[in-house]
């Protein structure tokens, strides 16, 4: 298993997070480069590229690319800031086309499993996502059904490269 750079697993979590429900609407592309220009963690960084690299290599390996990046999620150690921040990406990205499809919840719900934080101090922050959180008893073997569930489901088409040659929109 690869070490990640967090900066990397924030984009990747992002990245994941808006292709979830199988659609890349223009306005998670936009947050997705906002939170990116905004955030100190992201410096020398050239956010079409990187974004490119990741449609990329969805397109080519798939539900493979998600999967592996769970196990990556699983394997990396973060601080309770961290897990934060990288909830609050995933959050803000699943909110951002303005419907929060039950595919993407489910992909929140594998993500959050993967973190050591408590649901408390997740819903402190984001109380609006209290349902998610409460609706399912998490085991392993449950966990590991809904991942194959999601991954076996999931319709995930060729996505387009992205390309920001209009600067208007």
């Amino acid at each position: 298993m690869e070490t990640i750079s967090f900066d990397k697993l924030l984009l990747k979590t992002a990245f994941c997070c808006m292709a979830a429900d199988g659609n890349i609407d223009k306005r998670e592309i936009a947050l997705i480069k906002t939170m990116c220009a905004n955030s100190p963690l992201f410096t020398n960084f050239n956010f079409e590229e990187e974004i490119n690299i990741l449609v990329t290599k969805l397109n080519s390996r798939g539900k493979e690319f998600i999967s592996y990046y769970f196990d990556l999620l699983k394997n990396t150690s973060l601080t309770e800031q961290e897990e934060l921040t990288l909830i609050d990406f995933a959050v803000k990205i699943i909110h951002a086309d303005g419907v929060d499809e039950y595919s993407e919840i489910k992909f929140f719900k594998i993500i959050r499993h993967n973190l050591k934080i408590t649901d408390e101090k997740i819903i402190a922050s984001y109380p609006e996502i209290e349902s998610w959180l409460e609706q399912d008893i998490i085991t392993e073997s449950y966990l590991d059904t809904i991942t194959n569930q999601y991954l076996n489901l999931a319709e995930l088409p060729q996505f387009e490269l992205i390309s920001f040659i209009d600067k208007n929109s």
